[in-house]
C-alpha cells in the first residue's frame, strides 16, 4: 500500500478489525519510509457495475458518490457514520448481488430513499426534494406531507 504522505511503497499493518457491519476490514498502517500512520479500508466487490445515468450515458459505480450523497441528506442530523455505513453498504451490496452488471441511477435512487426513509425521515425528505427534483415550495410540502401521513400510519 502506497503512503498517502510521502508516496513510500511499502507499509506496515498495525492493526485490523471489521468495519461497516463486517462488510469490510478496517486497517491501521504505518508507513516504513516515513514511520506516518494512516487507516486504509478494504471492501468485498463482487463484480463492476455499470450505472445507466440518463441520457443513456454509462459510467461506473462509485460507492464515494453515493456515500456522498446520503451524507448530504444526513448532513446536521445527529446520524452517526456507522449507520451511514451500513446504509451505503447494504445499497451497494443490493446492487451487486442483482447478478447484472448495469443498473439504472433511478432504481439507485429509490434504493437510498428506501434506507433514508426508515433511517431518518428529514434526511429522506431532503434526498427526495433533490433525487425527484421539487421544482416549487408546493412540491416539498406536498411529499413532506404524505412523509408524515405515512409516519402517524405507523404508530
Amino acid at each position: 500500500m502506497r503512503c498517502p504522505f510521502c508516496a513510500h511503497e511499502s507499509s506496515q499493518v498495525k492493526d485490523s478489525r471489521p468495519a461497516e457491519d463486517g462488510s469490510a476490514i478496517r486497517r491501521r498502517r504505518q508507513c516504513e519510509g516515513c514511520g506516518a500512520r494512516f487507516t486504509t479500508f478494504e471492501r468485498i466487490q463482487l463484480r463492476e457495475i455499470t450505472v445507466l445515468k440518463s441520457g443513456d450515458r454509462r459510467e461506473p459505480f462509485a460507492r464515494e458518490k453515493l456515500e456522498h450523497a446520503v451524507m448530504l441528506a444526513c448532513r446536521k442530523r445527529g446520524i452517526d457514520q456507522e449507520r451511514i455505513d451500513r446504509l451505503v453498504s447494504g445499497v451497494q451490496r443490493q446492487i451487486e448481488t442483482r447478478g447484472e452488471s448495469e443498473i439504472g441511477a433511478t432504481e439507485i435512487g429509490e434504493m437510498v430513499m428506501e434506507g433514508l426513509r426508515q433511517l431518518d425521515p428529514v434526511a429522506y425528505i431532503r434526498f427526495a426534494s433533490v433525487y425527484r427534483e421539487f421544482s416549487e415550495a408546493r412540491d416539498f410540502a406536498q411529499f413532506a406531507e404524505t412523509v408524515r401521513d405515512a409516519g402517524q400510519d405507523e404508530a
